[in-house]
């Protein structure tokens, strides 16, 4: 089971277009510059996008493309399904003969798990991905808490002569 470059791609390509569309449409050579992805291919990929409507494209100078809907509206499965990107944990492909010409005794176990991954996707929108690329962006950094578990040293020795030990 794996997300090919297709996808991740095509993730990578409306996260920029997304960061930068609020200005106007966005040419596909900056995006193929930018992420160091081929012209061609993001043309490609692109095409579909547009076929499936998550894009619209905009020609002649100043032109490029938009993202054809709110942001919130547009899930990452959204755009894994229309560039015709199939994440399957199963060996078989769906078609219940992994194990010779039967279903295998974990074929239940990959089918929700396939499912699980389309419910993760799905519920993840390019507004969440914008949002956090723009905290990272603006130097906001969750600071972890980084002291040891338990009672300090200090804590431990002062407990004991306190208990005259």
């Amino acid at each position: 089971m794996r997300l090919t470059t297709k996808g991740r791609f095509a993730v990578t390509a409306m996260l920029d277009l997304a960061l930068r569309g609020e200005a106007g449409p966005v040419a596909l050579a900056g995006v193929a510059e930018r992420q160091q992805i081929s012209l061609s291919y993001l043309e490609q990929l692109f095409g579909k996008l547009r076929r499936h409507r998550l894009v619209d494209s905009v020609r002649g100078p100043g032109g490029g493309y938009c993202i054809a809907r709110p942001l919130s509206m547009v899930s990452v499965a959204d755009i894994i399904r229309a560039v015709d990107e199939h994440l399957d944990a199963t060996q078989c492909g769906g078609q219940e003969n992994c194990h010779g010409e039967q279903r295998c005794m974990t074929h239940d176990l990959w089918t929700t798990l396939n499912s699980k991954m389309f419910d993760y996707l799905g519920s993840v929108s390019l507004a969440d991905l914008v949002n956090q690329e723009k905290i990272k962006s603006a130097g906001v950094v969750a600071i972890s808490d980084q002291r040891p578990l338990g009672p300090s040293p200090r804590r431990i020795e002062r407990d004991k002569r306190v208990a005259g030990l």
